[in-house]
């Protein structure tokens, strides 16, 4: 254990209930799919409510790209229950569809024939959809039906205060702590994707013809042998611009700089795409990011945005909120993507990165040697004796990972001892076995169930989420859960309807004045 961390475990043993404040939060995407597992055409079901103002169900880039959204919970049993229930509602109301609980798409269709999300005709509604269609446009839509679970998390204010950091102002102390916090994350992400990732395979249809250096496991199937998340591998939300962008993660203002940079600088590609085709807007923007969401990494700082409001603008004026983890594959055994142990190893591996000693990267702010073993760990994370680098040294993962756990779990003890509980621990060892044995990890177990069933993975992908669907039409909803559901779906169409009907401003002008609203950081 460093000096570092353990200081900041003694600062936080005087009041361990500083960790009981702690929130978190999931957002859970799932493609709809027909009972041969091919992907839904179908508009968002009405059932389900408005896809724009419902506070539990939207869609993410598809309009067949479901996204279940739980509210912050100060435990993880809590957040569990929410995410249930959401599932519960989904399922019950899908019928004929199924919610696709993989990371890799289902079947889809050609191209062209993926539905874009929309959101109804008001001003709020039409710059979600174009902003998708900007998407289509830079990246295919065939990458974007890629799913994953996004985990949010923030601890409390006193949180900050307590680690005694060098920043009197407590907005400054808070984003300094947490840009921190994402520099260690960015150094041991690796980690994450080693014990979790869930997408060492693929469909052959899914490329598209393009086997992109994958071997083939029967006639439909590709896959790397020791993949762990071909979902975060270059196969996935990738271009040149986007590789193109190198954002500083030592301190907040460098790093809304560029991504100020980023959203504010043309791109010569997306320039010749153009903004408008017929008449119709198909991008917003032809700058390197249209907007500040389009910049896709393992995890964000974030801040709660009002209407019009761009992200930049609220962290530079109000800092840092919490943080979102993008990089965890859905897990395909569970019937909500998610299990309650997997969440607490999360929790103690962010408090980790929060309290343990976090130097600056070099100049330039962003650091290649990480970015070289998180791509290392996703391809070939179970490969035997594989190394990484570790401050320019070579280190086995085996060895780095063991050293890890050990330090996340003395986080994880302090979280059991402000809760009363020993399940953060658990979650620490039950990972242990899969750092001595690679075919203990998900990955590998989907490989080898793959190889002795002689199964597709579309079929495979398919028995589990029919199972899953099955599992929670059966415990369906309580009469109480059904009239909640039911009345979150009706007031969200009242509240579309309501949006839609006081639009009076044109829609270009409101897309100038949504590029408008973005400030310089130094300005805000």
């Amino acid at each position: 254990m460093t000096s570092t961390l353990s200081k900041h475990l003694a600062q936080l043993q005087a009041d361990p209930q500083i960790l009981g404040r702690s929130l978190r939060g999931i957002e859970k995407e799932g493609l709809r799919v027909d009972q041969q597992g091919r992907l839904s055409t179908t508009p968002h079901p009405s059932v389900l409510g408005s896809a724009l103002t419902h506070p539990s169900i939207t869609t993410d880039y598809s309009e067949a790209l479901l996204e279940l959204i739980t509210g912050t919970h100060n435990n993880v049993d809590a957040l569990i229950n929410e995410l249930d229930q959401v599932h519960r509602v989904v399922a019950t109301n899908l019928h004929d569809e199924l919610l696709w609980n993989h990371s890799m798409p289902a079947q889809l269709p050609a191209e062209a024939d993926i539905p874009i999300a929309w959101y109804g005709t008001s001003n709020t509604g039409m710059i979600k959809h174009v902003y998708r269609r900007g998407l289509a446009q830079r990246y295919g839509k065939t990458m974007q039906c890629i799913a994953g679970v996004h985990y949010n998390f923030s601890f409390d204010e006193s949180f900050w205060n307590a680690l005694d950091l060098p920043h009197a102002d407590a907005k400054d102390r808070r984003s300094a702590g947490y840009i921190s916090l994402i520099r260690n994350f960015t150094r041991y992400n690796w980690l994450l994707m080693y014990l979790f990732g869930s997408s060492p395979a693929v469909s052959r249809d899914f490329l598209r013809g393009n086997t992109s250096g994958l071997e083939s496991l029967g006639d439909h199937t590709l896959y790397l042998p020791y993949a762990t998340s071909l979902r975060m591998s270059d196969l996935g939300y990738q271009n040149k611009a986007q590789a193109s962008l190198k954002l500083c993660y030592n301190d907040l203002p460098t790093f809304l700089e560029r991504l100020y940079d980023a959203v504010t600088t043309p791109w010569p590609e997306y320039q010749n795409i153009g903004i408008k085709r017929d008449g119709q807007w198909i991008q917003l923007n032809a700058n390197v990011l249209q907007i500040e969401n389009e910049f896709y990494s393992s995890i964000r700082p974030k801040r709660t945005t009002g209407p019009c409001e761009r992200p930049i603008t609220a962290l530079a004026e109000r800092g840092i909120q919490y943080v979102e983890v993008r990089c965890l594959d859905i897990d395909p055994t569970e019937p909500l993507g998610i299990a309650g142990q997997t969440a607490r190893f999360v929790d103690a591996f962010l408090l980790f990165c929060a309290l343990q000693e976090s130097p600056p990267f070099a100049d330039s702010g962003w650091c290649p040697e990480s970015a070289s073993n998180f791509a290392s760990v996703v391809k070939q994370g179970r490969a035997p004796g594989l190394q990484l680098k570790s401050q320019g040294k070579d280190v086995l993962l085996a060895n780095w990972a063991q050293e890890l756990l050990d330090q996340i779990g003395l986080c994880a003890q302090t979280l059991d001892s402000a809760l009363g509980d020993s399940r953060y621990s658990l979650s620490i060892a039950a990972q242990r076995e899969k750092i001595l044995n690679t075919e203990a990890t998900p990955s590998a177990r989907i490989l080898a169930h793959l190889k002795s069933s002689g199964m597709s993975y579309q079929d495979y992908a398919l028995e589990q989420t029919a199972a899953h669907a099955q599992t929670l039409r059966k415990t369906g909803l309580s009469p109480a859960e059904r009239a909640l559901a039911v009345k979150q779906a009706e007031q969200s169409l009242i509240d579309q309807a309501r949006l839609e009907a006081s639009d009076t401003e044109d829609f270009d002008e409101y897309v100038a004045r949504f590029h408008r609203a973005l400030k310089h950081p130094s300005q805000a």
